[in-house]
Order: C-alpha cells, then structure tokens, then sequence
C-alpha cells in the first residue's frame, strides 16, 4: 500500500522546485494534491495535469498565501473541493537579499510576509477542520539559514526562524487533539534558484557539506512524504534538517 493513500493534501507554492517536487511525490504515494501557485498559470495547469495522470484528484488554486482572507478562502475551497483536508504543507516563499544597511523596509515587509505570516495565515485556517477530525499533519519548510543566519539574507533567516518557533508552539497546542507540527529545513537544494549561481561558488559550497553533494528537491519531498504519512505519528514539534551534514 502506498505510504499516503487516500490523504488530502495542500501544498503552498507548488509550480516549481521543492512544491513541485513534493507535489509529485506526495501523488506517486496516493494523495490527493491541492496546491498553489501565484504566478506562472501554465506551470499551474501543466502540474495539475501531471498529477491527475498518477491516478490521484488534484487541483491547482491560484492564490496569495500572504494575504489572510485568502488563505482562510483557500482552505474552505479544498475542504469543499476535495472533502475534507489531512496534511497541510507550508512552502510558499521567496528571497529579497541584501546587506541590512541597504535593505528597504519594501524587501523586509514582503520576505516576512510571504515566508511567515501565510504560515500563520493557512495554519490557522487549516485548524478548524483538523481539530474537528483530530488528526492532520502540518509541515512547515524552513532553513539552516534560520538555524545559524546568513549575511545578506537578514529577512530570509528571520522568516524562517520564526516558523521554527512557530513550528513548536503549534505542536505544544495542538497535540492534545492529535494534530502534529514539523518543521522541514533544507539545506543548499539544487533549484532553478541555484542554477544561476556562479559553477566556482555552488563547488566551493558542495565542498564544505560532508556528502559532498548539493540536495535534490526530492531529497527534500522525500523527508515530507515521511512527516505527512502514519510512520511519523508519534513526531512533533521537530525540525528535519536535509542538508548533506551541513549543519551538525
């Protein structure tokens, strides 16, 4: 039987890299795909259709995780939609770096807001029909970055710090009801991102991880398809770090 079999899931930011990823894996598993996308409609249509081909109900919604009402209409759609909600995966996010001498409140206000409060946002609206069921797994994508910070990315640490604290308190609310709360942080993962970095530099970063290799985002969906399936049921409150070693 497959690890996720029959379970709804929604999957924040999914029309490309890490969500893409995940998408793809949580359906090959048996789950049923909600997900979002902001921008790029054709990735969002050409997922959905990637999806429906494994044999599994998926649908993707174009939505702002940011913003709160949004996030609440969200998750009645897919509840409405799909019939009820088992997992929630938090990974919509985005970079603005930059030194903080020359960082613009602009660069800080959308990184936190993006990257923290639609955490805040669909975690809160997702809580309502996991604590009537009492069950459903949260899963939360942070970094190392906000394990140990990193010059130039001020906000980005920030962000992804604070969902680690979040992680935790939610964890400490809702287990009584049977509702977990993880934490995923990837450390450097081959993206459409990285590909743009300079080949000397991605080297010398492989170099410095113990299994001398960058992460995939399947590395990454790998470890949330864990922390979504019953083989994690008695996990709470962590933080997974992919990271190669890292950060030991």
């Amino acid at each position: 039987m497959k690890l996720l079999e029959g379970k709804i899931a929604l999957i924040t930011g999914a029309s490309k890299g890490i969500g893409r990823a995940m998408a793809r894996k949580f359906a090959a598993e048996g789950a049923h795909v909600a997900f979002t996308y902001l921008s790029n409609v054709e990735k969002g249509q050409a997922l959905e259709a990637e999806l429906r081909a494994l044999g599994v109900e998926a649908k993707g919604y174009r939505s702002d995780a940011s913003d709160y009402a949004a996030a609440e209409n969200l998750v009645n759609q897919v509840v409405a939609d799909f019939g009820g909600l088992a997992v929630l995966v938090n990974n919509a996010g985005v970079t603005k770096d930059g030194l903080l001498m020359r960082m613009s409140e602009e660069q800080w206000d959308t990184v936190i807001n993006t990257n923290l409060k639609s955490v805040f946002n669909l975690t809160k609206a997702a809580t309502r029909t996991f604590m009537k069921q009492k069950s459903g797994s949260i899963i939360n994508l942070t970094s190392v970055v906000g394990l140990r910070g990193n010059a130039g990315q001020a906000n980005y640490a920030a962000s992804k710090a604070g969902i680690i604290g979040f992680t935790k308190s939610v964890a400490l609310e809702l287990g009584s009801r049977n509702i977990r709360s993880n934490a995923i942080a990837p450390g450097f993962i081959e993206t459409e991102m990285t590909g743009e970095l300079d080949a000397k530099v991605v080297e010398e970063w492989k170099q410095a991880i113990p299994l001398k290799r960058a992460g995939t985002p399947e590395d990454v969906a790998d470890c949330a398809v864990f922390l979504a399936s019953d083989r994690s049921r008695y996990i709470t409150g962590q933080v997974l770090q992919v990271d190669g070693g890292m950060r030991t």
